[in-house]
């Protein structure tokens, strides 16, 4: 037996390592103790497989996930146009953005439970119970047609179960990628950004020929299909471990760079959606034709499709953190930038690369969480950091909604957006530092 194998079965407790409570390894015993560590305890001695058929086949899957929750999600822009203009037109754009802020802090904060339910093996179930009321909300919006309904049924209850989701299918991919970890969950995270550009774009073409109520319920078909598709492929590579600390582990913050990587993604969080949320609106503004309006969503998520894959191919070769902190700052510009745009095609040239860079975060910040532990606590870790992002998610397109509607303009909002982005940016250098240990290097 490995030198390896020896020192993990030394610490192993004995109802871990042994065939049966109770039994004590005895001299004459020894062969057979270690062909049983050798044949059950693979998953513990082995590194992540980085490829093979079942590992690239769970990367499909959270990319469905991923194309159904997000994709919905940051298809927000077309709804909060679309009811500004038509069933809730008499509602405030403030209030009617706290449908979409829902949606988006939601895919964030359950995380907190499910995360640590994933560590200790509750994963199927959860997922497959979500999936099937992620469905039902879908046919349900179609039939809202008052402020409450909508907050209740397309932001909390999609929210929520959206939520329950896409947390523990971002820690999976962890189980079967480590060396190619980042090119793996960028693979994935493309899923949301092509979401994001199908959904807005049918409901372009749909809305018009069979009304919103069909092209609700049709959305609700493809969910059927996707989360029905994902569920049966999501699976797990390590067994369950139940690690200290309960629910929400303080300990955790005792890593300096965890603590500081958590506010950064709670600032992002707070800008990041801010042009993604009112870019339509701002578009009619300046002229744009209301034909291409919608448009404008499906051009930001689908270049964000190239800036995932690339961010994830960078990740790999110089560092998740090196790589989201250039991304995100490219974002912030561009946050900046959006407001000042005059005419269509300044739009489409600041969208697209805003498109792009803010991809670049959203693909990674799982990457980073899970290398500042041990793979056991994942899970965990990762619903600490995306439950905490939740807040700014919620807040985000509301403050800056407030900010606009009190000016009477998006330079404001762009200026808030931009400067929040901005300052996360120099948060995830010092997280960066804390962790690495040196101004440069890979991390």
């Amino acid at each position: 037996m490995s030198e390896e194998s020896s020192s993990k079965l030394e610490t192993c407790p004995a109802s871990e390592a042994l065939p049966f409570d109770g039994w004590k390894p005895k001299a004459d015993d020894r062969e057979t103790l270690d062909q049983h560590v050798s044949e059950k305890s693979v998953p513990h001695l082995s590194g992540a497989p980085d490829g093979g058929l079942t590992a690239w086949l769970v990367v499909f899957a959270v990319n469905l996930v991923l194309f159904s929750r997000i994709g919905i999600a940051n298809t927000w822009g077309v709804f909060q146009a679309y009811y500004e203009e038509n069933t809730l037109r008499h509602t405030s754009p403030s209030n009617i953005a706290w449908i979409g802020s829902a949606q988006y802090a939601l895919i964030y904060f359950p995380a907190l439970a499910t995360g640590r339910m994933f560590d200790l093996g509750y994963f199927k179930i959860p997922c497959l119970a979500a999936s099937c009321v992620i469905i039902a909300s879908a046919f349900l919006t179609a039939e809202c047609t008052q402020f409450w309904q909508f907050f209740l049924v397309q932001g909390l209850s999609l929210g929520v179960c959206c939520g329950v989701i896409v947390g523990p299918t971002l820690v999976v991919i962890s189980h079967w990628f480590d060396g190619k970890r980042g090119l793996a969950m960028s693979f994935a995270a493309i899923g949301a950004s092509t979401g994001s550009t199908v959904f807005p774009a049918a409901a372009q073409k749909l809305i018009p020929l069979i009304g919103f109520k069909w092209t609700m319920r049709v959305f609700g078909f493809i969910l059927l299909a996707t989360l029905g598709t994902a569920n049966i492929l999501l699976k797990r590579r390590l067994p369950p471990v139940n690690v200290r600390g309960g629910l929400f582990n303080l300990k955790a913050f005792c890593n300096t760079a965890y603590a500081i990587y958590c506010i950064a993604g709670i600032l992002a969080f707070l800008g990041l959606y801010t042009e993604l949320t009112y870019i339509s609106v701002s578009a009619v503004e300046i002229g744009v034709s209301r034909d291409r309006i919608f448009y404008i969503v499906a051009i930001a998520n689908g270049a964000s499709t190239f800036g995932r894959l690339s961010s994830g191919l960078m990740a790999d070769r110089i560092g998740a953190l090196n790589t989201m902190t250039a991304f995100t700052a490219m974002a912030g510009i561009m946050t900046f930038a959006w407001p000042f745009a005059t005419n269509e095609s300044q739009l489409i040239a600041i969208t697209t690369i805003y498109g792009f860079s803010s991809g670049g975060f959203v693909a990674l910040f799982a990457v980073a969480v899970v290398a500042m532990g041990d793979m056991e606590d994942a899970g965990r870790r990762v619903g600490m950091f995306m439950s905490l992002s939740a807040f700014g998610a919620i807040a985000g397109p509301p403050i800056s909604g407030a900010i606009s509607t009190a000016s009477g303009r998006f330079v404001d909002a762009g200026f808030y957006a931009g400067g929040i982005i901005m300052l996360a940016v120099g948060l995830l250098l010092l997280a960066r530092y804390l962790h690495l240990g040196l101004l440069w290097g890979k991390c």
